[in-house]
Parts: structure tokens; sequence; C-alpha cells
């Protein structure tokens, strides 16, 4: 008695005991590895077509992808002014958007990664560019303080937290995370505290700078999936980080005096050169370049990982005034949706804005300046409104005048 015939593939002939799977059809066979070779071919053949979500390792579809004039546009719903780190930042997503989408069977130019370093005033939108455009983004995005990392070995956190984070907001998909973003907040504050880096060991500062090279340039980083301090016992993730886009953000107070010192100019005082009245001593910021930031503190080698260097503008009192009621989420449409979900119509008189401006100017404290004046004024209202039987308020000068003053006379 003859055993049952086996079926073979209708291509290569091998019976279904030779290969791992055996697939079955209408008058033929087809076994897994003449199904992968069939793939390539097909692959081969259509690489001159349309580039589609197939065709690169990221799943981005071109067609799909919010162009640099989309995303700054939707920056400037939520975020006043600042158009030309807008244009670098919605410049740079959109180019790291297009490394991804790369063919993989390409012609072997690889488009390399630009990090980007954004230097500004305190209050002037750094972490608000930030937070806004990762509303927008398709790839994972967290926000990391360069303040709380140490040199490995010391109190503190290491730099690998970094994809800690990162690998959270991604639900611990290796994949999502190694194409991400990450927004390195308060930059400056890593910078080197003494010139002659053997006088001591500056472990939140040229340390931290150190740990940080092979994170921005590219490398497989062992990374403890809970983050925290490492340990031999340890199981780690491996995450390749040539992918990851790293934005850097940083106040970098003093820095004008550099640029000054570069410049042959003075922040204050007279100044014999001829070219002076071409310099805007009001806003030297516009004027950093790499060497700068070198004389800051930063090493060289952190510098050249950060090839894209971009300024925020100092907010002018008009600037601030546009804060204060344009953006979706300006602080006047917060307060009076706070007020509107107690029942109450809140409403603000153009003269009580002006002098919340004014004392935003004096304080030197940019948009952040505005939060804490516009708070000391609420303070009481938000406190005796919810339980009032007033449906309506109106904030005028002199209600807001009268807030300060008390306020003021409280912590004398």
């Amino acid at each position: 008695m003859t055993g049952k015939r086996k079926n073979r593939c209708s291509f290569c002939g091998r019976s279904e005991d030779e290969v791992a799977l055996m697939l079955t059809g209408l008058n033929g066979f087809i076994c897994n590895d003449c199904v992968h070779q069939a793939e390539q071919i097909v692959r081969e053949s259509m690489g001159g077509g349309k580039r589609n979500k197939a065709d690169n390792a990221a799943g981005i579809d071109m067609d799909e992808l919010p162009k640099p004039h989309d995303i700054k546009a939707f920056l400037d719903q939520y975020v006043i002014g600042q158009d030309s780190a807008k244009r670098y930042l919605s410049v740079a997503v959109y180019n790291h958007y297009k490394r991804l989408a790369q063919m993989v069977d390409d012609d072997g130019v690889e488009i390399e990664k630009s990090n980007i370093i954004m230097v500004g005033p305190t209050g002037t939108g750094k972490t608000l560019l930030a937070r806004t455009i990762a509303k927008q983004l398709k790839v994972p995005f967290t926000i990391v303080d360069a303040t709380i990392f140490t040199e490995a070995g010391y109190v503190g956190e290491d730099v690998e937290s970094i994809l800690t984070r990162l690998l959270q907001v991604a639900d611990y998909d290796v994949a999502a995370t190694e194409r991400g973003i990450v927004f390195i907040d308060e930059i400056d504050k890593i910078a080197r505290k003494q010139d002659n880096p053997s006088i001591t060991r500056d472990v939140s500062g040229e340390g931290v700078q150190q740990g940080l090279l092979k994170l921005l340039e590219g490398s497989i980083v062992n990374v403890p999936p809970k983050g925290g301090r490492k340990h031999p016992d340890q199981d780690y993730i491996h995450v390749d980080t040539r992918n990851i886009l790293f934005i850097c953000g940083g106040a970098f107070d003093g820095i004008e005096r550099k640029i000054a010192q570069r410049l042959n100019t003075h922040v204050v005082g007279y100044d014999s050169v001829q070219n002076q009245q071409h310099i805007d001593t009001k806003n030297l910021m516009k004027y950093i370049v790499p060497q700068d930031l070198k004389s800051f503190g930063l090493i060289p080698e952190i510098i050249g990982r950060l090839p894209v260097l971009t300024y925020l503008d100092p907010l002018d009192r008009d600037a601030l005034r546009r804060i204060l009621t344009e953006p979706k989420n300006s602080l006047v449409r917060q307060q009076v949706k706070l007020f509107q979900m107690d029942g109450i119509k809140l409403t603000f008189e153009e003269d009580a804005l002006d002098y919340i401006v004014d004392k935003a100017v004096e304080y030197k404290l940019g948009a952040r300046g505005l939060r804490s004046i516009m708070e000391t004024i609420m303070i009481e209202a938000q406190f005796d409104a919810p339980s009032g039987k007033e449906k309506e308020l109106n904030i005028t000068r002199q209600y807001a005048e009268r807030q300060i003053t008390k306020s003021e006379r409280l912590k004398e």
C-alpha cells in the first residue's frame, strides 16, 4: 500500500516536509521561501513607481505629511511671533519625516539628521513651541529637563533615562521609539562650570555633555526599561538613536556679554566702533553663532552634533499684548473658561489688559510674567465668585491695580 502523496511547491518542487510553510491554491502550491522571493521581484520591478507606506520601514506616506508651511501655520495658532524659530522647527520636523520615509532600497544616499538648538531669554516660548508641535506630530515625542542629569555613578539620573521617557510614550514599542523626537529643555544648565576642567569634577555639567554625545550622534544604547540607575543584573532594552531627532532649548542667561565681546561692542554704555549703529544692542541674540555657545560652556563636540542654531526674539510690549488674547489657549480665554464652568461670564476691559502688559514689561519675565500677574489679579475673584450669586464679572484697570497693590503689600 502506497503512502499519502505529499504536496510539492509548484515553483521550486520541494515537498511540504522540506519547507516551513506550504500555501495551497486552486491548482497548485507555493512555499514560504518562494513567497519571499516573489515579493523581492515585485519590489524590484516596481522600484520606479510611486513611493508609499510599504516602501519605507517607518510606514510613512509622504502624501499625508504636513508640509513646513502647514506646520508653521499650526504653530501660529498657539505661539505669537518667533517666525525664525518656527521656520527652523518646521523644516527640521519635515526633514525628519522624509528621513524616515526613505526607500529601503534607495540609491545609497543617506540623509543625515540635523539636531537643533534654540536659544532665547526666559518666557519667550521655547518649551511652548515644543509642546505645541508635539500635538501635530505622527511620531513619539517627549520633553525632558537637562537639570536632573548627572554623570554616571553620581546622585541623579543617567542620560539614558531620556530614552526611557521616549519608550514610555511609545508604549515600549522600540521601532516607534527609534524614530521619535526628544526636546531637551534647560540645555544651558549643563554648561561647563569651570574654564579648566581639571580643577574639579563637573558631574552635572561637562560630564553630562560627554554622556549626551553618543545619544545625539547615533548609537545603540542600553536603556533601563523603568528608568533610574543602571546595575549589572538589570535587563536592558537596546535602542538605536540614529533616527531620533533631538531639539535642545535654553535661556543661556548672560550669553549676550559673550556676543557683545565678539562683536566688539558693549551691552551698556558708549562705544567708538564705527559700525555700532548697524548692531541692534537690544537684541544681541540674533547675532549668536556656535562660537558663543563654546564661550558659554558647551563643549565643541556637542555643538558639532547640534548643527542647526536658531534664536528666539525677546518679547516686546506688542507681542505680550497679543499673547494675552490671540492664541487658542491664551490666558484670557483660560480665565474665561474657568469662570464659565461656574456659570459666570467673565470680561476684561482693555485698560486692564494694558495694565497687565505694563506690569509684565516691568518684571521682565516674558510670557511667564503675564501668567504670574494674571493669577495675582484673579485669585480673590476665583475664591469668592463660585460661592457668590453674581453671574457676571468685569475686570477693570482699577480692580487690577488694587489687587496688585494688595499683593505687594502682603509681600513686604
